[in-house]
């Protein structure tokens, strides 16, 4: 925490002794207008050759000033979102607010997991994690935490992770980048929809008058100033009339090749520079090195063709402008050769822009589970195995308030199934979701909540919170039934870590018991590994006829001082004490 408030400090400096050069060349900016508004009074009143070169050197100057301008309003805008950034890291550590967005869209109740642990919404997983700004990284980080990854994609996240989690600044730095882009879902989509449209192609006639008109026009009104022959006038007014016939043929094209394309121009230049932060780092680990590769076509960097595609698009916007179209256009065809360099830009490199994208996208899912590590110095990376073997210490969930947080081992070897027994809120349900959330975390290269750990990478199937779903004219206990045929059905394809929290809630006590049991045995001849909690000690008696493959384990509470104590620790055995008839009676209910 101490180094978020150091840096929001110095970025505050930054942006103080910024706004002081912004302000100052503001105000020479205005003043040299002023003197160049001056200096041309007295040109025009008294036509002295000084007066219109100083009106001139001021005009230079306030261009000059203008370069200066813009680019220390960049800067001043960079410290700025580097301060917020800071802040927002201070604020979410001291659990006081949540500014990051919660990927809410991503909800999918038909996911074997993402809903029943809480993966997308207020609160979510995704909410803490995540640290993208762009479109594509938000989306990756999306999908990343979806799927569990194959050992060797595992292990190349963690490196790039580890070496991650030591470049804050420059994690920060590119971050700030991604929220100055204000990249947006529909940006993305503009971008798609102009690579995807490839009917534009200029014919050979219009690609040769677009050549010899303007040279006509240049080469008479070079003749006209030669010879001040007068008849040229007229003939040069018809070939500016002629190039802008020759641009209304081709104005669907153009029209088409921007369209829904606003302030693309500045997109894919911040696009650019965000590609220019990742090509100008030195990386060690093998997936940040192939991610560097990536941003390289036909010997030059992407950044480069970023920066050419993005001045093609700002100049091309030019046909907006009344005025500037006609002149512009009259005169040697502009946008048409701008449509030109257009086109030959996206034959050869619109096929990877999508890939160059998508790297920003994996660059920001990677600095988010590295700003996860960074946070979290006492979270580990697990050891992987391939031989079923599943064991943690001092596991927790990662986004419980770290001051109170209480960790448990839990070992899945030699018996692969746990049976979970505990009264009401002595920490059952969290602690499934703790077992859930970490073998997610483990299985896309992050750290995880535990002291030690090592894991088989399995896909993870769940049946906790199910709702009733009114659109489908479906009953919670229809959408359980639903839910376990669809984890019977992935277990069929490969074996799965199963997480199972009292099922079969909308049946009567025998036939829930029943039930329970039955599925149970299932699971365990599909030679899943996981946990099912249960209140019903009957089902725990299953144990006894598959010692080998299922073990009970449980969560008590004690009456202290007439007071229900919950110490929350996982314990070998079925729950024995009971909580619910004392707390009624304590609260007069019986």
């Amino acid at each position: 925490m101490k180094i978020y408030q150091e840096k929001t400090q110095h970025y505050l400096e930054v942006y103080s002794k910024t706004s002081k050069r912004y302000n100052s060349i503001s105000l020479l900016r205005i003043l040299s207008i002023f003197i160049f508004l001056f200096f041309s009074f007295y040109y025009i009143k008294t036509s002295e050759i000084a007066y219109a070169a100083s009106a001139l050197i001021s005009f230079a100057g306030f261009i000059f000033l203008m370069k200066i301008h813009s680019k220390i309003s960049f800067k001043r805008l960079f410290a700025s979102t580097l301060v917020k950034i800071n802040e927002n890291e201070l604020s979410f550590l001291k659990r006081e607010k949540t500014f990051f967005e919660n990927g809410a869209e991503f909800v999918d109740f038909h996911h074997p997991y993402a809903y029943d642990l809480d993966i997308f919404g207020e609160h979510s997983l995704f909410q803490s994690l995540n640290r993208t700004a762009t479109f594509s990284g938000k989306k990756t980080l999306a999908e990343q935490l979806l799927k569990i990854l194959p050992e060797k994609a595992i292990l190349e996240n963690q490196n790039a992770v580890n070496e991650l989690k030591e470049k804050l600044d420059w994690r920060q730095e590119f971050l700030a980048l991604a929220i100055i882009s204000d990249d947006s879902k529909q940006s993305f989509e503009a971008i798609t929809n102009w690579i995807s449209y490839k009917n534009n192609s200029l014919s050979k006639a219009t690609l040769l008058l677009s050549i010899a008109f303007p040279v006509l026009f240049f080469g008479m009104l070079l003749t006209y100033f030669i010879t001040l022959n007068n008849i040229l006038l007229s003939s040069i007014t018809y070939v500016f009339i002629g190039n802008l016939i020759i641009l209304g043929t081709a104005l669907k094209k153009i029209q088409s090749e921007i369209a829904k394309a606003d302030n693309i121009d500045k997109i894919i230049k911040h696009y650019g520079l965000l590609i220019e932060k990742i090509e100008n780092e030195t990386f060690k680990s093998q997936k940040l090195i192939n991610l560097q590769k990536r941003l390289v076509d036909q010997k030059t960097k992407a950044s480069q063709h970023l920066k050419q595609l993005s001045e093609l698009f700002s100049r091309m916007d030019t046909i907006n402008n009344f005025v500037t179209a006609i002149l512009f256009n009259g005169t040697f065809l502009f946008n048409l050769h701008v449509l030109k360099a257009l086109l030959k830009w996206k034959e050869k490199h619109a096929s990877q822009l999508l890939d160059w994208i998508a790297v920003i996208g994996e660059v920001e899912m990677l600095n988010s589970l590295a700003n996860l590590a960074h946070n979290n110095d006492d979270f580990i990376f697990p050891e992987i195995n391939s031989e079923y073997k599943i064991e943690f210490e001092g596991l927790s969930h990662p986004l419980l308030n770290p001051k109170t947080r209480i960790g448990n081992d839990a070992s899945f070897h030699p018996q692969r199934f746990v049976i979970l027994t505990g009264s009401n809120m002595s920490g059952k349900s969290t602690f499934l979701r703790s077992l859930g959330i970490n073998m997610i975390l483990g299985g896309i290269g992050s750290v995880i909540c535990a002291s030690r750990a090592n894991i088989h990478p399995l896909q993870v199937l769940v049946s906790m919170r199910l709702s009733d779903s009114l659109s489908d004219s479906e009953s919670y206990f229809f959408a359980e039934i639903k839910r376990l045929k669809q984890i019977m059905n992935a277990l069929d394809e490969e074996p799965a870590f199963v997480l199972l929290d009292e099922i079969l809630r909308g049946t009567n006590s025998d036939d829930k018991r029943n039930g329970t049991i039955e599925v149970v045995k299932k699971i365990i001849s599909k030679n899943a590994v996981g946990a099912i909690a249960t209140h019903d000690i009957e089902v725990c008696l299953t144990t006894d006829e598959y010692p080998l493959k299922l073990k009970n384990q449980c969560f008590e509470v004690e009456i202290q001082n007439n007071e229900l104590h919950f110490d929350y620790k996982l314990r070998d055995g079925i729950c024995k004490n009971k909580s619910a008839t004392f707390l009624m009676q304590k609260m007069g209910v019986i």
